[in-house]
């Protein structure tokens, strides 16, 4: 049995290079929606944290990347996310479609929003 991963570029460089490709490019969307965002291994799958606090998970699959927690959002993004909700806080991209990386940057972009909203809700 191999060990598990102890960085996100070790768990990325667990995986065949087609599915390491999109892992990558979904880090990358992720980051640059939580600019600043610490990386982790957490639950045997990559995560991004803010603020000491798990921002978003990724992790390949064999068929696709999923992204979790990802909460309900608002209006038209709740829209384009709901074609790749697969439970209520988890979303899929299958390796065979296209991946709407820039999708995925806003989403995480909103999940900073929302996790700043509830941080300092007097702010702003």
């Amino acid at each position: 049995m191999a060990a598990a991963p102890e960085t996100v570029d070790d768990y990325v460089a667990s995986f065949p290079p087609e599915v390491r490709d999109v892992l990558e490019r979904v880090r990358a969307a992720i980051h640059a929606g939580v600019p600043g965002g610490e990386e982790k291994v957490r639950y045997g799958m990559g995560a991004v944290m803010l603020g000491g606090r798990y921002a978003i998970h990724f992790a390949g699959w064999k068929q696709h990347v999923g992204l979790y927690p990802v909460p309900a959002f608002d209006g038209p993004l709740e829209a384009e996310v709901a074609p790749y909700r697969s439970k209520k806080d988890t979303v899929n991209f299958r390796y065979a479609d296209p991946v709407p990386y820039d999708l995925i940057t806003r989403m995480s972009q909103e999940i900073v929003r929302m996790r700043r909203a509830v941080a300092a809700p007097d702010e702003g």
